[in-house]
C-alpha cells in the first residue's frame, strides 16, 4: 500500500529498551478534498530513510498496516494498529517537465538512412 502527500511533521529518532529498538515519525497530509493527517512509524534501519527529507516535501511511501493483539491482567484483549513505512519517494523529481530532454532540433540527423533498404517488418 501506498499513501502520498506532502510532509507535515518529521520526528526525531527514540530508542527503546537495552535492545536498541529505534522507533521514528512522520506525519504526512494528503491533498484530497478532506485532507488527512497519517502518522507512518519507520521502526530500526528504516528510520535513516528520512534523513534527507524535509517539511513540505511531496512524498509518496510505500506501508504496511500492522495489528496486535493484547490482553490485560484482568483478561480484557484489545486490538492496535499502526502504519509502518518501509520506503519513500521524493515526488518532485517525478513533477513533469523536469526531465532533461534536448529539443529535436539538437539530434543530429540520421545520415545514413536509405529509402530503398528493405525492412523486414510484417506491417
Amino acid at each position: 500500500m501506498e499513501v502520498q502527500g506532502k510532509i507535515k511533521l518529521i520526528g526525531e529518532t527514540k530508542t527503546f529498551g537495552s535492545n536498541g529498538f529505534r522507533k521514528r515519525e512522520l506525519v504526512v497530509t494528503t491533498e484530497e478534498q478532506y485532507p488527512q493527517h497519517i502518522m507512518i512509524e519507520f521502526v530500526q534501519d528504516k528510520t535513516d530513510l528520512l534523513d534527507s527529507y524535509q517539511v513540505g516535501q511531496p512524498v509518496k511511501v510505500g506501508i504496511n498496516l500492522r495489528g496486535r493483539e493484547w490482553v490485560s491482567p484482568q483478561g480484557e484483549t484489545k486490538y492496535f494498529n499502526s502504519i509502518q513505512g518501509w520506503r519513500i519517494e521524493n515526488l518532485q523529481a517525478q513533477q513533469p517537465g523536469t526531465q532533461e530532454v534536448p529539443p529535436p532540433d539538437q539530434f543530429e540527423p540520421a545520415s545514413d538512412f536509405n529509402e530503398e533498404d528493405h525492412d523486414d517488418l510484417p506491417f
